[in-house]
């Protein structure tokens, strides 16, 4: 079910403006863990803000990136991202860490692969 979320205090001060951030800036169960995401879009709030603020892209690199998305939705969510900062940030800070979790369990696919190599070379060798 997807919900819009409330609007932001700016949003309510400025009753004039056209467009709130909180009708561009949705959650829905199920949908990227029920992130606030872009509305019609399944990128969130976060992922705008890891690619502004981690990879140093500016708003139209994202959109050129991102052809899906318009700048308008880009400033939305960085607009909701800063109303929000560490609301996102934990939850970012929180995918970080569980992503490293992972990564420190399984080896990963090259692994694997370079040591079925060294294993199938070392069964095949000739003997001398």
């Amino acid at each position: 079910m997807e919900t819009i979320e409330p609007r932001t205090r700016e949003a309510q001060i400025d009753a004039g403006r056209s467009i709130a951030i909180g009708e561009r800036i949705v959650t829905t169960d199920g949908v990227r863990g029920g992130k606030p995401r872009i509305a019609g879009h399944r990128v969130t709030v976060a992922d705008v803000a890891i690619w502004y603020e981690r990879m140093g892209m500016n708003p139209d690199e994202i959109v050129l990136d991102h052809p899906r998305l318009t700048l308008s939705d880009v400033h939305i969510a960085l607009a909701y991202y800063y109303e929000h900062r560490e609301q996102i940030d934990a939850s970012i800070m929180e995918d970080d860490r569980i992503a490293d979790e992972m990564k420190g369990k399984e080896r990963s696919i090259f692994e694997k692969a370079r040591a079925l190599r060294n294993q199938t070379a070392a069964n095949d060798s000739i003997p001398s």
